[in-house]
């Protein structure tokens, strides 16, 4: 089993941490338990030299640094134009070898410049990143990144489309897979009949090399060789791929509506009360993704489409001890609980998906190793992430009074009385 997070990022990105290395990423990926990483952000100069200095390629076109492999991988920013509305979309781009990212960086240098940001930005529609790309190899391959986030998603409420084709155009059967994203998973996706045809990607995305940030979200590959060529088919046609791990979409920072200076967080039935406006300061909402897939729905909540991939619903190690510790998750107690951890088994994702109750709390305290078999399980409620605010698990029952703001308890509560 292949496990790979194929949507990395390096220090040249925006708001990533300056401490990211290749190496440290390749560390931190074997104690997270993955076996395939992106380079992340390849067209960037620097990040380009770091690649090729330290990065060794093998015929197939993987990556290797001493035992542990990368495949080349970037992701861009759209911003343009279509069909009278303004769009803003992040794709991810796997690359088959040097020799053709060397092609598709002079490609887009030609475009604009890739000097101030791993995750540059350019003024041509995502038809023409197709046409561009399959100009230079059929092999590129390209992924809408966080599909459902509101931003920068493919179909994200705020510059993102309906409908697959109606971005791609006649594209579109060049394009074969979707990023799920944090906010969302794959039952969520399911509902949306015309997404069926759309093989589902898990990459997390990291500003980090922190084990809780690489791999928190990473698809599974069953295919016997590790050749760049197996990874595309396998992306391609569905055969080859397992599964995902995914968080729980409540975990994630755009799962529900909301607005964050006003701290107002809203389920879409709670914001459609509120015509989708904020009660406190009343600009508009910031559309989340749950919200986005009831508007995209043409099935219910609970339905499960046919030959879907397993997958995982899981969060970090490192945040489950820290939420049960009450403790911040780089303080030394932390810390110090989860390298026991990784100490006692093979690793983290191990650890999250496969050992027994009875053998964690041998090495960890009870209250810990039960959290850890609850997130596995599904048995965890969370406090919806909205608007750039994570999610929040609640290991123990929280009184409903107590999770939104008084004001905004009595303001509800004279609508409904009102409505009735």
């Amino acid at each position: 089993m292949i496990i790979a997070d194929l949507h990395i990022h390096s220090s040249y990105a925006r708001a990533c941490s300056k401490n990211i290395t290749i190496q440290r990423l390749a560390d931190n990926a074997k104690i997270k338990g993955l076996t395939l990483l992106g380079t992340g952000d390849f067209q960037h100069p620097k990040h380009y030299q770091d690649i090729v200095k330290t990065l060794k390629e093998d015929e197939s076109g993987i990556l290797w640094l001493n035992d542990f492999p990368f495949v080349w991988q970037t992701e861009i920013s759209l911003m343009y134009k279509q069909e009278g509305k303004g769009r803003r979309i992040h794709h991810t781009i796997l690359s088959p070898s040097k020799a053709v990212s060397d092609q598709v960086i002079e490609s887009l240098g030609k475009r604009g410049r890739m000097d101030y940001d791993g995750r540059p930005i350019f003024g041509f529609s995502s038809i023409e990143l197709v046409e561009m790309m399959r100009s230079i190899s059929e092999d590129i391959e390209i992924i809408p990144a966080h599909a459902f986030t509101p931003w920068f998603g493919i179909f994200g409420s705020m510059s993102g489309f309906d409908t697959f084709e109606e971005c791609f155009k006649e594209k579109s059967k060049y394009v074969h897979a979707i990023e799920t994203g944090l906010s969302a998973d794959p039952p969520m996706i399911w509902r949306v009949s015309n997404f069926d045809n759309l093989n589902l990607i898990s990459s997390s995305d990291p500003h980090s090399y922190h084990p809780h940030r690489i791999g928190r979200e990473a698809t599974l590959f069953d295919i016997k060789h590790l050749t760049y060529k197996n990874l595309i088919d396998a992306i391609r046609s569905g055969e080859g791929m397992f599964g995902t791990i995914e968080v729980d979409p409540n975990y994630g920072k755009y799962h529900f509506d909301g607005h964050r200076t006003c701290g107002i967080s809203f389920s879409p039935q709670e914001s459609k009360r509120y015509n989708n406006i904020c009660p406190k300061c009343k600009q508009k909402l910031t559309i989340g993704v749950q919200n986005r897939i009831e508007q995209l729905a043409d099935r219910p909540e609970g339905y499960v489409k046919k030959d879907a991939k397993k997958f995982y619903s899981l969060i970090p190690l490192s945040e489950i001890i820290s939420f049960i510790l009450k403790k911040g998750v780089s303080t030394k107690t932390v810390t110090q609980e989860y390298a026991n951890l990784i100490s006692k088994f093979t690793n983290e994702l191990d650890i999250l998906m496969n050992i027994s109750f009875e053998d964690l709390k041998k090495e960890t305290s009870e209250k810990i190793a039960e959290a850890i078999i609850r997130i596995r399980e599904g048995k965890v409620k969370y406090k919806p992430g909205f608007d750039g605010v994570y999610g929040i698990p609640y290991f123990d029952e929280v009184p409903e009074e107590k999770k939104k703001p008084k004001f905004l308890q009595n303001l509800q509560k004279g609508l409904e009385e009102y409505s009735h």
